[in-house]
């Protein structure tokens, strides 16, 4: 006999299959080489967009959009320095908000460095900012508040990783890739420094190599605040203003900012804000894309790079292929299909239930993109979305580059071509009982309408006998207790009078009725 949960299991899959998607366009320009989107944690307003690299001034930018008008803020929240350019995987790639971003306003934004004197390629810096007046609602951050957390040298040009993120841990995780050039064979050095086999390439070396990696990093420092002293354990060294986590795996090797390693070019990281495990899309060279999963609590995996590519052996050295100890994807395919993969999430929404645990990515070079579902380390539900997610007439996608995650887990695509900021809604829209704009499974899901009888519809669409409040069938002290415990929490099935506000008029409906003795 099938459970409750396999049933339900089941029924979302059969429906999840029969769902198709949409897309509506949030913003239909003025948006330039969008490759990230993301919102504070709380924020439900507004989305941050990095746009890589803007036209003659070359700096990085940071803009927002209204996500209550669909509509961009006039000025940019934050330009970085100019950036460099000598290739067209350079510029501003990633930024994360602090856990506490709300109220303490810190955030931090990946760039390339222009090239300066002994670094040709120039270097990838991870920059903490800071809103304006440390408001977290400010619409500009402060310039003059940038704060070197890290600065990494790199051989060439390509290969640069950029995403960066909070895991629940705490601590924030950025991308790295092995350098440039083709093989992962340049590691930059004029002199091979002791410990060091240039051979092994940079993605397998352990040592103090941040190259072709995964980075943990301690941004708060023992106290837990950010901007204090004790943020830097490396005083001497102007280049690295940040602790390390004391469990990270490899501290005895000399590579205490490491966490995973035998990565290529690692372009678009997420983590599954339900599950907290790490999924990666990395480019390959010249035969396969692969997607990884590292689910939560594994750590110091070797991804294989550059002894394999994907599940494919190389011939190279550094590491031994097909090795029991690495990491295999979950997900591959070859050349024939894409060139350059784009890893994106796993949507953890509330606007499309059926939907949740589905992982979307897509390609640089075939502009398509694809969903599928891990079920048991198990690729199942595999679809490709291309012709759902075509914006309405257009013919296809000009260049979708990367996803992006509201508040809320929604998801959004950058377009970077055409500078179109897309979101993924139902072709069908989700039933909308009190027209907000919202769908009924958003508003309940984010606390802002009730659902007391767990029916998925909020309570205001219904009646529900406000006499009997804990929905038992009976009107007695249980009821005043429950509306008590509601009202002074705020929630907003007390809202009894139905006026928009938790007061003193939601007490006097709550009493009439419930000395009356019912509805």
């Amino acid at each position: 006999m099938l459970t409750r949960s396999a049933v339900f299991i089941l029924a979302a899959s059969a429906c999840a299959n029969a769902q198709q998607l949409a897309t509506t366009v949030i913003v239909p320009s003025g948006v330039d080489r969008p490759v990230h989107m993301c919102s504070p944690r709380g924020d439900r307003s507004r989305l941050f967009v990095v746009e890589q690299r803007r036209p003659v001034t070359n700096v990085g930018r940071i803009s927002v959009i209204n996500l209550d008008t669909n509509t961009m803020f006039p000025f940019p929240y934050l330009e970085t320095p100019p950036v460099a350019r000598r290739s067209i995987e350079q510029g501003c790639l990633g930024m994360a908000f602090h856990p506490q971003f709300m109220q303490n306003g810190y955030f931090y934004v990946v760039y390339n460095a222009e090239p300066e004197a002994g670094i040709s390629a120039g270097s990838i810096m991870l920059v903490r900012y800071r809103a304006t007046d440390g408001d977290p609602l400010a619409a500009t951050a402060d310039l003059a508040s940038a704060y070197v957390v890290l600065k990494i040298k790199k051989p060439d040009p390509e290969h640069n990783g950029g995403w960066v993120a909070f895991g629940s841990d705490g601590y924030l995780y950025l991308s790295t890739g092995d350098g440039g050039n083709g093989d992962d064979q340049n590691r930059g050095d004029t002199i091979v420094p002791p410990g060091h086999t240039p051979i092994t390439g940079n993605a397998q070396d352990l040592s103090d190599n941040l190259l072709g990696k995964i980075l943990r990093l301690d941004v708060d420092g023992p106290d837990n605040i950010p901007g204090n002293a004790d943020d830097d354990a490396f005083p001497n060294d102007p280049d690295k203003n940040y602790c390390i986590p004391p469990d990270n795996p490899f501290i005895a090797q000399g590579g205490p900012e490491v966490y995973h390693y035998g990565l290529r070019n690692p372009w678009r990281c997420s983590f599954d804000r339900e599950t907290g495990d790490l999924w990666i899309g990395d480019v390959g060279q010249g035969d396969r894309e692969e997607v990884d999963r590292l689910p939560a609590g594994v750590v110091g995996a070797n991804l294989g790079w550059r002894c394999m590519e994907g599940t494919r052996c190389t011939g190279l050295t550094g590491c031994t292929c097909n090795d029991a100890a690495l990491t295999m994807p979950v997900y591959e395919y070859n050349h024939t299909v894409g060139c350059a993969i784009s890893g994106g999430y796993v949507y953890r929404g509330c606007a499309m239930p059926w939907l949740r645990g589905t992982y979307f990515y897509t390609d640089y070079c075939a502009a398509r993109i694809w969903s599928f579902r891990l079920v048991g380390g198990v690729v199942t539900e595999f679809r490709d979305r291309t012709a759902e997610l075509d914006p309405p007439g257009a013919i296809s996608f000009v260049r979708p580059i990367s996803f992006g995650e509201d508040d809320l887990g929604e998801l959004y695509i950058g377009d970077l071509s055409t500078s179109r900021m897309l979101k993924i809604v139902p072709a069908v829209p989700e039933t909308d009982c009190n027209a907000n704009g919202r769908a009924d499974t958003c508003d309940i899901a984010s606390g802002s309408s009730a659902d007391r009888n767990a029916d998925g519809v909020p309570d205001e669409c219904q009646f529900i006998c406000p006499a009997d409040f804990n929905l038992d069938g009976g009107v007695d002290g249980a009821d005043v207790e429950a509306f008590y415990a509601a009202w002074e929490a705020g929630r907003p099935e007390a809202d009894v009078s139905a006026d928009g506000g938790i007061d003193g008029s939601d007490v006097e409906a709550f009493f009439i009725a419930w000395q009356a003795g019912g509805c």
